[in-house]
């Protein structure tokens, strides 16, 4: 059921460089964007499901496939704001564009296409169940294992990070987990009070892996290629 006081909101600017125009670069045959449009209107909890970007390009593909673009964003579109700090520009905007204030706020990537709308939900549930302030996806470290993690210079020497942790087993090692961009929530008075997700109070939520995959490379796009491969 919809509640008429949360918004959606997709950050898409167009000034990706590592992989031009990202969020409306192909993936499976749909444009990046398009996924989570979708995953956002499926979980029928949101007002409005808006995208927020400065491209006119990106504007016209996320009406195409069912989003809000009420407005181009007038700031924060820059290579140095942050995620939260654009979200929470674009959440000005809707609030004034809307004449209305929203209760809560959650920003979905649209560079994280794998997530599901029934998670949306569950996340959200969680969210409310929990009283939580602020809440940041995450997902649990694996194969990649930081714990093991080094730096390396020019000669090819590393450097250990975590030289307690070097000789240790897997399965001997905490739980470590990494911070997704697929799914934040917020109530929006934290929001604009703290400016950003990763407030004093954030909790983590763990999502699968598949669900947290976030696309700033080729690399990851081709992963997201594969694993789309493989459900469809």
């Amino acid at each position: 059921m919809v509640d008429r006081n949360v918004i959606a909101i997709i950050p898409a600017r167009g000034g990706s460089k590592r992989i031009p125009q990202k969020n409306i670069y192909p993936l499976h045959g749909k444009p990046l964007l398009s996924y989570t449009i979708q995953s956002a209107l499926e979980s029928n909890i949101f007002r409005h499901v808006l995208v927020s970007t400065d491209s006119e390009e990106i504007a016209s593909v996320a009406r195409k496939y069912g989003a809000e673009v009420p407005f181009l964003r007038d700031t924060k579109h820059d290579d140095h704001s942050t995620v939260s700090e654009a979200t929470l520009s674009a959440l000005v905007q809707a609030e004034t564009h809307y004449k209305n204030s929203f209760d809560h706020v959650v920003q979905l990537l649209p560079t994280c296409p794998l997530r599901k709308s029934t998670t949306i939900s569950q996340c959200f549930t969680n969210f409310l169940q929990k009283k939580h302030k602020s809440q940041i996806s995450a997902f649990t470290y694996s194969w990649m294992n930081p714990w093991w993690a080094r730096t390396m210079d020019k000669h090819g020497n590393p450097t250990i990070i975590f030289p307690e942790h070097h000789n240790k087993r897997s399965q001997d090692l905490e739980t470590v987990y990494c911070p997704s961009g697929s799914i934040w929530i917020a109530q929006t008075n934290y929001l604009k009070k703290h400016k950003t997700f990763y407030g004093p109070e954030h909790k983590l939520y763990i999502i699968d892996w598949k669900e947290a995959v976030d696309i700033d490379s080729t690399d990851d796009m081709e992963i997201a290629n594969a694993l789309l491969s493989l459900t469809t």
